[in-house]
């Protein structure tokens, strides 16, 4: 499995709740900031899968360590 079912998947579950959720609050005098809430939380939460999704893919290097620490290190560690 690609990168693409879970980028699709994901991508359309949080668009669904942010773009038709508001349109199925009832109506009441709160009904704008539940709207706003569902927006938000969508885009926040896409967000933060986002990132947390597209770090895995690309993890960061460890350190780099000159050749005479690794040449020490072979030595002493073998």
């Amino acid at each position: 499995m690609g990168i693409e079912v879970p980028m699709i998947v994901v991508t359309l579950f949080w668009a669904a709740i942010g773009g038709l959720g508001p349109f199925l609050v009832p109506r009441n005098t709160d009904r704008g900031l539940v709207r706003t809430m569902l927006v938000l939380t969508a885009v926040c939460c896409y967000m933060f899968w986002l990132v947390a999704y597209l770090c895995q893919l690309n993890p960061l290097f460890g350190p780099r360590m000159d050749a005479k620490v690794l040449i020490a290190m072979q030595r002493e560690w073998s």
